[in-house]
């Protein structure tokens, strides 16, 4: 797989069916290596392993209805008291992130109302916090370290 901007970190890889399947450690199962996995899976331990985020509050590729229709976010971290702090969303090192990526993130935050974004293809991430009051959200330079006061 492609080299991204993230620390290297282990994986532990399979075949499966003439394909490669990596660990995924929040489903705890082998999903199918594909470009995007691949970046959610990074994602995943950096969230763990640099941000120190307990793997216990971390959500992996879950359903949600949006305007009656489903959809499926990529990664949520959410705060002790279930409210969601982080929503996380993952495309392929190829695909160029656009305005249509934060309006998508935007559309789907409208429902979670999560705290902070972040928007990856494994090359270039984006970290936003919102600003529910003047519906909008600020860049910062950093994603926000883990803190027991959330």
């Amino acid at each position: 797989m492609q080299q991204l901007n993230f620390p290297n970190f282990v994986f532990r890889f399979k075949n499966s069916e003439n394909k490669v399947a990596i660990f995924d450690e929040i489903r705890k199962k082998f999903m199918i290596l594909t470009p995007e996995e691949w970046v959610r899976q990074n994602v995943v331990r950096f969230l763990l392993e640099e941000k120190k985020y307990p793997k216990s509050l971390i959500n992996v590729e879950k359903a949600l209805k949006i305007n009656g229709l489903t959809k499926r976010y990529d990664v949520v971290v959410f705060n002790n008291d279930g409210s969601i702090l982080v929503l996380i969303e993952c495309k392929a090192p190829e695909i160029k992130i656009s305005q249509t990526t934060f309006d998508q993130i935007a559309r789907y935050n409208l429902t979670l109302k999560a705290e902070y974004l972040m928007v990856t293809n494994g090359l270039k991430h984006y970290f936003c916090k919102m600003d529910f009051e003047n519906e909008k959200y600020q860049f910062l330079e950093n994603f926000p370290e883990f803190q027991t006061k959330f």
